[in-house]
């Protein structure tokens, strides 16, 4: 039998403490919004004493972020970690494009947690500024990176990164997080396809 040090252990409970706080601090902020959710509820919610969120996260603020930073990491790496820089600019655009809409339309959490941070974000506009930071600018600036291969020709890289992740993100609102699929509907195949040529056409 392998025996693991004290230390180890500890270390160990910690990174599960900090999961079940997370998935708590998710299920409140669902259910609640940002205003309704205290660490108390948190913590009822995760099984652990409010003392130990507090070990982990100075404040509420501070947990919202690490929430934002998680779902960012988790949809960056999911969408561009595997591309490989070998395939042709078409066939990368599209798998892209397609990941990136799967991952929108497919994660419904994602959809509500998003719902949450709109909403609030009148009231509490940092929450908007640290998603800009954690989710809009990472992923901006890896397509923008992308975009500027000389293959595909594109003038203005960084502009045309906008132009592709505001079609996305308005194809997801209108049809999923608005519920307005059957008001004006289209097939996300079309969207795909429509992006993909206008991007590539500049390659050929």
């Amino acid at each position: 039998m392998v025996r693991m040090k004290a230390g180890e252990v500890d270390r160990d409970n910690s990174v599960d403490k900090v999961e079940q706080i997370l998935q708590g601090a998710m299920q409140e902020f669902l259910q609640h919004g940002y205003a309704g959710t205290s660490m108390d509820r948190v913590a009822v919610a995760a099984g652990v004493s409010k003392a130990t969120v507090y070990s982990h996260f100075q404040d509420k603020e501070g947990l919202f972020k690490v929430l934002i930073e998680q779902l960012a990491s988790k949809k960056n790496n999911s969408i561009f970690g595997t591309e490989s820089i070998e395939e042709e600019p078409a066939v990368i655009v599209r798998q892209v494009v397609t990941k990136a809409l799967e991952q929108m339309v497919n994660d419904k959490e994602h959809s509500a947690f998003m719902r949450v941070l709109i909403g609030e974000s009148g009231r509490f506009p940092e929450l908007a500024k640290i998603c800009v930071r954690a989710i809009i600018k990472p992923v901006m600036e890896t397509l923008t990176h992308y975009l500027a291969a000389p293959e595909l020709n594109i003038p203005d890289p960084e502009a045309t990164a906008r132009i592709l992740i505001g079609a996305l993100v308005h194809f997801h609102i209108t049809q999923d997080v608005m519920h307005g699929k059957d008001i004006v509907p289209m097939e996300s195949d079309r969207l795909i396809d429509a992006l993909t040529h206008l991007i590539t056409k500049c390659a050929d």
